[in-house]
């Protein structure tokens, strides 16, 4: 009985990491900054995301990743630096009204207690999205940022873009 409970645990594990794994950010390409012997070398890596809630935007990001045996385990905190682009890939469309500073995408960055998060905004005077990359904890929070943004254009139609005012409020 203990051995089919295990097994049923370690299968949930399993399934649980394999949806987890769908919303991870798609992988562009890694560089290493520092070699280490015998162990894993600090890198930065560069990811792409799509807006989940505005078709028609990705992100890419760049951040360190230490390694060492600590980052291979999984078990450094990451520094808090990262950089952030946001373009127009297709026609924007919004799929449901949001809030300014609702999260586009958020990334565990150690093991408890320090979160990465992009969060979006509207500029309407402009008609300009807006894209903050920054990283947080539960005491203290870092200044460290990045901006972009997207000004909302027609993508290969007559018709007028959409105005971000209209779906996107405070």
């Amino acid at each position: 009985m203990k051995l089919r409970d295990g097994l049923l645990a370690l299968a949930c594990l399993l399934i649980g990491t394999a949806a987890a794994k769908a919303d991870d950010p798609d992988l562009i390409f890694r560089k290493t900054t520092v070699w280490k012997f015998l162990s894993p070398d600090h890198k930065l890596g560069t990811y792409a995301i799509d807006d989940p809630d505005v078709e028609g935007v990705a992100c890419y990001f760049t951040v360190p990743e230490k390694g060492g045996w600590i980052g291979w385990l999984g078990l450094a905190e990451e520094l808090s630096n990262a950089s952030l682009s946001c373009t127009q890939v297709g026609p924007i469309k919004f799929k449901r009204k949001l809030s300014q500073g609702d999260d586009a995408f958020s990334q565990r960055r150690s093991l408890i207690f320090k979160k990465m998060q992009i969060v979006r905004g509207c500029d309407p005077k402009r008609n300009v999205l807006v894209y903050i990359v920054y990283t947080d904890k539960i005491i203290e929070g870092s200044p460290e940022n990045s901006t972009s943004s997207v000004p909302i254009s027609p993508w290969g139609q007559n018709t007028p873009p959409v105005r971000c005012a209209d779906w996107i409020s405070d």
